[in-house]
């Protein structure tokens, strides 16, 4: 539908409020097809920054081993494959990292499950991720994470205000996400938390009322939350040389949706991999499911041969979209929200 059309369409009047609920009143509501358009802009920036450098597109599986966990095995989706344990894919990361040697840069954009039982405004079951990895530091890594999501909002900028105007949303918040995106440690942040008077130890993971206050309090910019410890992130992170307590990670905060991208420098030595997963809380958790580290051999082998410093991440598309869209309700960012109670 052109957008005049659309413009006659909605009769000058724009109710989003069925866009939370499931089925035809969902369907038949004026605005869904406003944000699928917005989402698939956020989607064309993202590649167009992924194409301008020199990244190459990979199609990794769906069905995987514990190799395409993130850092909660609980949360996967199980599967008998053929008699095999498997389980629906979290992340492509371990399979982009195993092409770095033969191709450099590499992303995928697929689908990212996770048995989330809660129906509210902040989980799904199934979610569009993008993710890249490439052989880099941890600085140029955030560097391209910034670059990546700036191009994503200038195609937003450009192609889709009359979309936004439409909604009922301004392009300040999207025209202030500013390049270089503000930063934070996170023993920085938990001391910020602390002085506002939110009890939080050193140790704590932060919760999306956490990041969504730090965000505030940083001027309602994009932030970066780095150097996390290393107790609360993925087992293939790697430590900080300086300190051995906190790894080379950082999460990007966004207004409205709080974590929108995770990243790390990954791990290339094999006996700090094999330790880190040896003494990790998901290898426990796949040990009371009947898995065992040999579930990650292939990888660990592959780090072993080739020992490559390099970087990676993983961007919430419906988190950047629910940015977009000033929205506290994820299920308002994508045209079939997929929840416990959304099976169509």
């Amino acid at each position: 539908m052109q957008l005049k059309q659309m413009e006659t369409f909605l009769e000058n009047t724009l109710d989003t409020s069925t866009l939370s609920e499931t089925g035809t009143n969902r369907l038949r509501n004026p605005a869904l097809p406003l944000i699928v358009s917005i989402e698939a802009e956020l989607i064309k920036g993202a590649r167009k920054y992924f194409d301008d450098s020199n990244f190459t597109e990979v199609v990794v599986p769906h069905i995987t081993r514990a190799t395409g966990a993130c850092e909660n095995i609980a949360t996967m989706f199980p599967l008998d494959y053929f008699g095999e344990r498997s389980y629906l894919i979290q992340t492509g990361q371990l399979y982009l990292e195993s092409l770095i040697p033969s191709l450099g840069n590499v992303f995928c954009i697929g689908p990212s499950f996770r048995a989330e039982p809660d129906v509210d405004n902040r989980h799904l079951t199934e979610f569009t991720l993008m993710e890249f990895e490439l052989p880099c530091n941890f600085e140029e890594l955030l560097v391209h994470i910034e670059n990546t999501i700036y191009s994503m909002m200038q195609c937003v900028l450009k192609n889709k205000k009359d979309e936004l105007e439409l909604l009922g949303i301004g392009t300040g918040h999207i025209e202030n996400a500013k390049l270089p995106f503000r930063r934070i440690t996170y023993t920085d942040a938990i001391k910020l938390l602390n002085d506002l008077g939110i009890g939080i130890k050193w140790g704590d993971d932060l919760k999306s009322l956490h990041e969504k206050i730090i965000a505030s309090h940083l001027g309602d910019r994009p932030t970066f939350i780095t150097h996390y410890p290393e107790e609360i992130k993925f087992f293939n992170m790697r430590r900080n040389t300086e300190d051995a307590s906190i790894v080379n990670s950082a999460d990007l905060i966004l207004p409205f949706s709080g974590e929108a991208v995770g990243s790390a420098e990954r791990e290339h030595n094999h006996d700090a991999l094999h330790e880190r997963l040896s003494k990790s809380k998901m290898l426990e958790m796949l040990e009371e499911r009947g898995g065992s580290i040999e579930d990650f051999r292939w990888y660990l082998d592959f780090i072993e041969e080739f020992p490559i410093q390099h970087s990676g991440c993983g961007i919430g598309l419906n988190r950047v979209t629910q940015f977009v869209l000033a929205s506290s309700d994820i299920r308002m960012t994508t045209g079939y929200p997929m929840n416990r109670a959304s099976l169509l």
